[in-house]
């Protein structure tokens, strides 16, 4: 006897988009796990882990009506996945790129050129909000591209304010669909603690002797 799974076409399409899901959120706690127990490169990892990020982004957005949390779909389905739930949802930025601060070490002509770099990053991400470009998948490459660029700039204090600002920021987009829009309170949160964040930067610069 034929068993049916679903009753129509448009439910067989929430089936597979779960098991699609099931299986980013799987392939990517055991991505984290290899990463952790340094079965594969820093090279090799942060390419994968990004295009996980970037399927498991568009794919939540598109079942947020279906699964508007994802915590709960992973304990209906019995999913064991801390280190995934900690990449897709609170991070949302490979392992690589979080602590690249502490893994490289730069010289004083590389530092100028990442404070460069840094600076280019604050005005495009000041920039996108001030052309009202405050989708997700507009918002988060900006701010995940600044982080990555402040991580990788050792000259700047540990506990440099603008980073944390700026994961927090990155947190809290990864958490909505990639479709989903800023609200003018945050866009205008987010400009600010942005443009803060720059002179906060911009006055650390002095005082690290570069």
């Amino acid at each position: 006897m034929e068993v049916k799974l679903s009753n129509d076409k448009r439910e067989r399409e929430m089936y597979d988009n779960f098991a699609d899901l099931y299986a980013i959120i799987k392939v990517t706690e055991k991505l984290e796990k290899a990463y952790v127990r340094d079965i594969i490169s820093s090279k090799e990892y942060e390419p994968e882990c990004l295009k996980l990020i970037a399927q498991f982004k568009t794919l939540t957005s598109s079942l947020k009506d279906i699964v508007p949390s994802v915590e709960r779909f992973m304990e209906t389905y019995k999913m064991d996945c801390p280190s995934a739930f900690n990449r897709l949802v609170t991070s949302g930025v490979p392992a690589t790129v979080e602590h690249r601060a502490a893994a490289t070490t730069v010289g004083t002509n590389s530092s100028a050129a990442i404070v460069a770099e840094c600076v280019q990053h604050f005005i495009t991400a000041m920039d996108t909000l001030k052309l009202n470009m405050i989708a997700v998948d507009q918002v988060h490459p900006v701010l995940a591209d600044l982080f990555a660029s402040l991580n990788k700039l050792s000259i700047l204090p540990v506990d440099f304010e603008g980073r944390s600002k700026m994961k927090e920021w990155i947190g809290k987009l990864s958490r909505m669909g990639a479709a989903d829009e800023l609200t003018d309170q945050q866009a205008r949160q987010l400009h600010f603690d942005l443009e803060s964040s720059y002179n906060l930067f911009m006055a650390a610069l002095p005082n690290a002797g570069s």
